[in-house]
């Protein structure tokens, strides 16, 4: 080694934070659903192998899924939600939260100020997690 190489750890992110300036993207959903299942598995203390056998979907699947790396079919978001003691709803509802909690500042105020242009609207302030979009039948 070197006697001029620093003795300090290199950090490398594992989600890599772009230049200032730069645009910031908004998180995949396979993404969301995936650190949901997981911080729902590790807080229960169960392991992948556990947790997979139950939801009948391969060990390594349900890895790719936890990390974002695979778009699962609702069928198997269902299977490995109800592995975990959720229902399909939970899961969704709780990838929504995640999603409005790591949404960029400027979504944000861009939210806000649509929030406040619409008629009757003002003084109510962003639209919370839980509001529900009504499409037309």
């Amino acid at each position: 080694m070197s006697s001029n190489a620093s003795n300090e750890a290199r950090v490398v992110p594992l989600r890599p934070v772009p230049p200032a300036g730069e645009a910031v993207r908004e998180p995949l959903w396979r993404q969301l659903v995936g650190d949901v299942l997981r911080r729902e598995r590790l807080g229960q203390e169960r392991t992948l192998k556990e947790v997979a056998e139950e939801a009948r979907i391969s060990m390594a699947y349900l890895s790719e899924i936890e990390r974002g790396r695979k778009e699962p079919s609702s069928e198997v978001l269902a299977a490995a939600a109800r592995a975990l003691g959720l229902g399909l709803s939970d899961l969704l509802d709780r990838a929504q939260r995640e999603l409005y909690r790591r949404r960029p500042a400027r979504a944000v105020s861009a939210l806000g100020r649509a929030a406040a242009a619409r008629p009757g609207a003002a003084g109510r302030g962003p639209v919370p997690p839980t509001a529900m979009v009504r499409l037309a039948a």
